[in-house]
């Protein structure tokens, strides 16, 4: 009976994917269709829609809604574009400036909004332009784009995180927001190495050196957006509020930048500004909703077991089986997104991993750190299809300059999953 339920699930999943059905009524469908040989058809609906229910009935993920309304409240409010400005006064004078600024502009806004598509477009829309006119290739400039708009994932605030700590059960919010921070600057310094070597090759232009003066002034006006990040992870540190609290406090802070003092969003956005962060949280809600049902569904015919069982079986040495649990992520990464990615597959390959020795924080920094890949991966890399939206260039001229940059984000990958203390030294430093 286990091995029918899996290959229906499976099998349908692939089907519905294939004929363009969005992700999350893909995995509702093959979930409800693997329910059928377990349940009468009754019965499976009612529980299922009890799963999703009880699902989405946890405090933490009141979370996501917050950081989710804050990153529009700041993509709209002129945060993008001081810190783009702040970034040319660091890292204006490398080679190729102007896509090293995208880079540290994208780990600045990710870190900010939590969302790899929304800086993509916020600040691939600002210098996308920019780099046209200074003579950059536009298949590059998206290239470095896309490749660099996931790290904000790693950099907390991230939702993708919140959310492996409510599957893996065992994982705080607080430790994985701290694990991200130096895979994240890996990632960053690994892309910008690349785009160094590339950028020297071709000889893009370097902008005269700012005075003193233009750097404090970039400094100064970047510093209010800056200051989330303080205002996020300083509260959940200090023990003074959760991570679900700190969100909140997210969303006054956003508003007051960027109504208050920045003055870029008029109240009368407001309301659009809402009913975009509802759409946007209903979206993400319904595809965690769905994938706990998938995951059920999965748990009950014994995937998991079936799984481990198999990859123990195939050889005991752990590097082994680390390198194999990345390279199936790496290839439903090209298919699912994050969300659904970390719902399905935690229960599958953490148990494994734990059998492995391997710390629960660890493999969940090394699993977003995999997906993130994920999303700059055809066929379904959103990030990768916003990159060359903004940068107003088909996606096929752009997968040949991003093979430089799957290369080192690859090299990094599996220096994260066979270093462990990349993601646990800075948890371990504050106690978390």
């Amino acid at each position: 009976m286990e091995v029918v339920t899996i290959t229906i699930l499976l099998i349908s999943f692939l089907i519905l994917i294939t004929a363009g059905i969005p992700v999350s009524f893909a995995i509702g469908m093959a979930t409800l269709a693997a329910s059928l040989t377990m349940l009468t058809p009754d019965a499976a609906i009612v529980l299922l829609a009890q799963r999703m229910a009880t699902g989405l009935n946890s405090f933490a993920l009141l979370a996501i809604p917050f950081f989710i309304l804050a990153g529009i409240l700041m993509n709209q409010g002129g945060i993008a574009r001081r810190l783009i400005c702040f970034s040319q006064m660091i890292v204006g004078r490398l080679p190729g400036s102007l896509a090293h600024v995208n880079i540290l502009a994208n780990m600045l806004f990710g870190s900010i909004s939590g969302s790899g598509a929304a800086s993509a477009a916020a600040v691939g829309s600002v210098l996308s332009p920019v780099q046209r006119k200074a003579g950059y290739e536009p298949e590059f400039a998206a290239a470095v784009n896309a490749a660099s708009c996931p790290v904000g994932l790693l950099i907390p605030p991230s939702n993708v995180m919140i959310i492996y700590a409510l599957t893996s059960g065992s994982v705080s919010v607080a430790a994985l927001f701290m694990a991200g921070y130096l895979p994240g600057i890996l990632m960053g310094i690994g892309l910008m190495l690349v785009t160094a070597i590339i950028a020297t090759g071709k000889n893009y232009p370097k902008p005269q050196r700012p005075s003193v003066r233009q750097v404090w002034m970039a400094f100064i006006d970047a510093i209010p957006s800056m200051m989330l990040i303080l205002v996020v992870m300083g509260g959940i540190l200090s023990g003074f509020c959760t991570a679900t609290e700190a969100s909140a406090f997210a969303v006054a802070y956003s508003f007051i930048l960027s109504v208050c003092i920045y003055r870029e969003v008029d109240i009368r956005q407001l309301p659009a500004i809402l009913l975009e962060s509802v759409t946007t949280t209903s979206i993400v809600l319904l595809l965690i909703a769905v994938s706990i049902c998938m995951s059920w569904a999965m748990t009950n015919a014994d995937l998991p077991w079936i799984i481990s069982e198999n990859l123990l079986q195939l050889t005991d040495n752990p590097v082994l089986i680390i390198l194999v649990i990345n390279l199936l992520l790496l290839a439903a990464g090209a298919f699912i997104d994050m969300t659904p990615a970390v719902l399905i597959f935690t229960p599958i390959f953490l148990p494994v991993a734990t059998e492995l020795g391997m710390d629960p924080l660890h493999f969940g920094i090394m699993m977003i750190f995999n997906l993130c890949i994920g999303l700059v991966t055809p066929p379904v890399g959103n990030a990768l299809f916003i990159g060359c939206s903004v940068g107003e260039v088909d996606i096929h001229r752009v997968i040949k300059p991003m093979l430089p940059f799957y290369a080192v984000l690859f090299v990094i990958l599996m220096a994260v999953a066979y270093i462990p203390e990349l993601s646990l030294f800075l948890p371990g430093l504050f106690g978390l």
